[in-house]
Order: structure tokens, then C-alpha cells, then sequence
């Protein structure tokens, strides 16, 4: 599906500039497949805890479907997202967390068509009542794309209003393009990239995998500080278990062997990048073009002439983890 957008060219450069923390806090909705991993609860913290640069306005569940038999079908995985969230709420000793937010998609999308919710009816709303000539809503998508795009292919002129920043793909060097956020909604995926929206791009492979962490950091940084932190270890410690168990990703991939291990808090990027986009280096690249195989693997196809997207190329872990382990660890509810 393609549905290139009208907005022009110098305005899409325009958007995709680096927010300047200088200019105070940008607006942002957050898209979260919540129950999929463990990062995406750090994230959604994260995004909370810097009101210095984040206007969290509204937070949409997103679908998922994984092998680890948390969610056998898309909406069992963004009702289990819309769940968590309210969790992550509780645990912060807020009781706002069903006001903003909504639930998304029980389906992915079709080549033929959006998959419509009241997640992306929310979007539309609130970046239909934006000047298209004022700042952009910060749209962060840290799962599948389904919410988003299908927004987008509703009212295609949102992307006058909004910057997406998506975490989804690997880089443009990599042999394949294969990601969970990617693969789960292809037709979703291929929507960000071919609509012109202004998109940010986070590449997982050597960019966001940077940013792992340890039971025993987290240990060390955030045991027993409040009922949060304490919230996040608990996830944390349990996916371990989890993932080094003969049935785990991980022992699965190494059988019999010991493993020292480490977690990647893939989506705390994306949020890192508008608290401070300097420990998230990025560059104006052209828009890859998604393609798929005969196996079903995806790829990414490459045309200079295309519009431009920006990309990220490293993120700094420690800056990264610094900010994001000293606000979990200060939290107190109601100060």
C-alpha cells in the first residue's frame, strides 16, 4: 500500500530537525506492544518521569503475537499491552492511567485496508487539531505500526502534523531487514515507510541492542528505591528465568551452555532520543523500500531518489542508562 503524503519536501527536512531541549517539552503519544518483552515498561517510565522534555498525552496498546505463549492472537496481545500499561501506572502511584490510555487494533493490516481503533481514532483527533504549521506531535511507536499506519491511511494528511519515531528494522547494511516490530504487520511497516510521513527510524541491530543492562546493574541502581523500580526488577529477573530456560530464546540458541546474561531495553531509545538526541546520533537517509524473499524473509531495497527519513546510526548507553536509572530511582508518588 502506498499513500505518499502532500507534505512537501522542505517541510518533511524541517520536521525530521532534532528536537532542541532548549525549546522546552515536546508532545508525544506513545504506541506500545506493553506485555510483548520487559522494555517497553522501562520506556513507558522513562517517558513519564522527563516532563522536562515530554508531554506524555496518551499512551495506545499495541498488538502482538510472539512465541513465548504470551499472546497467541493480535488483540489477546494488545489486550495484555492495555493491561500492562495500567500496571506501569499503578506501580507510579498514578491514578490517570485509563484516562489516556486506549486501546488499539485486535488485527493487523491488509494490503487492501487499515485496521481502525480507538487508539488510532485518538491520533487522528489530536493531530487533526494541530497547526499544520506549528510544532509536530511526536508519534513514538515502540511495537508493530498497525495503530499508526492505519491512522494514516484514514486521513493521510495527519503527517502534515505529526514526526513518527519508530523502532522497527534493522540497518540499511544489514543482510536482512527482519525485526519483530517489522515482520509482525509487514503491511503496516511498509505504510511508514512509503507514506512520507517525516519518520525517525531506530534500527535495532548495533543501535538500540546497545542499550542492555543486567540483574545486577539493575540490582545496584534501583532495588528497593520505590514500588516502580522494584516493579521493573521483578519483570526483568522473571524474563531472565525465562529466556536462559531450555525453552527461552536464548536457551533455545545456546542448548547446555552457560550464559552470563544481558537484556536489551530496545525501546528506551526512542524515548532517549527526545529527552537528549545526542546520545542517539542520527543522519537524513533515503527511505528504504521493504521487500520479502521467497522464504519470507524481508529485506531492504535501496533508492537514493526517494524521500528522506532520519535514521538513527549508534545510541550511548551510558548517558542513556545515567538519566534513565537516576529519575526511576528519585521517583516518589504524588511529589
Amino acid at each position: 500500500m502506498s499513500l505518499l503524503t502532500t507534505i512537501s519536501e522542505a517541510r518533511r527536512v524541517e520536521r525530521l530537525t532534532p528536537p532542541d531541549p532548549a525549546f522546552g517539552p515536546v508532545d508525544m503519544v506513545l504506541d506500545t506492544d506493553t506485555f510483548n518483552e520487559i522494555d517497553d515498561q522501562f520506556a513507558l517510565a522513562y517517558a513519564l518521569l522527563s516532563p522536562r522534555r515530554i508531554n506524555l498525552q496518551a499512551v495506545y496498546a499495541a498488538p502482538f503475537v510472539n512465541e513465548h505463549r504470551r499472546a497467541a492472537t493480535p488483540a489477546e496481545g494488545m489486550s495484555q499491552s492495555y493491561d500492562e500499561v495500567l500496571r506501569v501506572f499503578e506501580r507510579m502511584g498514578r491514578s490517570d492511567g485509563e484516562s489516556v490510555t486506549l486501546r488499539g487494533s485486535e488485527s493487523w493490516m491488509t494490503d487492501a485496508g487499515e485496521a481502525r481503533s480507538a487508539a488510532g481514532d485518538d491520533l487522528i483527533d489530536r493531530a487533526m487539531a494541530r497547526d499544520p504549521r506549528g510544532t509536530p506531535l511526536y508519534v513514538v511507536a515502540i511495537g508493530a505500526p498497525t495503530n499508526v499506519s492505519s491512522a494514516l491511511t484514514l486521513r493521510p494528511e495527519i503527517a502534515e502534523r505529526v514526526v513518527v519515531v519508530w523502532l522497527g528494522g534493522q540497518p540499511r547494511y544489514w543482510p536482512h531487514s527482519n525485526d519483530f516490530n517489522l515482520v509482525q504487520d509487514r503491511a503496516a511497516s511498509r505504510v511508514l515507510l512509503d507514506s512520507g510521513v517525516p519518520l525517525v527510524r531506530v534500527p535495532c541491530v548495533n543501535v538500540a541492542e546497545r542499550l542492555r543492562t543486567t540483574v545486577a546493574e539493575l540490582s545496584h541502581h534501583l532495588a528497593g528505591r520505590n514500588a516502580l523500580c522494584d516493579f521493573l526488577l521483578e519483570r526483568f529477573t522473571a524474563y531472565e528465568t525465562f529466556e536462559v530456560s531450555p525453552e527461552g530464546w536464548k536457551g533455545l540458541r545456546f542448548p547446555g551452555q552457560r550464559l552470563a546474561y544481558c537484556k536489551e531495553l530496545w525501546d528506551v531509545a526512542p524515548v532517549a532520543w527526545l529527552v537528549d538526541p545526542r546520545w542517539c546520533p542520527s543522519a537524513l537517509v533515503s527511505s528504504p523500500v521493504l521487500t520479502e524473499s521467497v522464504d519470507g524473509t524481508c529485506h531492504w531495497s535501496i533508492d537514493d531518489a526517494r524521500h528522506p527519513i532520519r535514521e538513527f546510526t549508534e545510541a550511548h548507553r551510558d548517558p542513556v542508562f545515567g538519566d534513565l536509572f537516576t529519575k526511576l530511582a528519585a521517583h516518589r508518588p504524588g511529589a
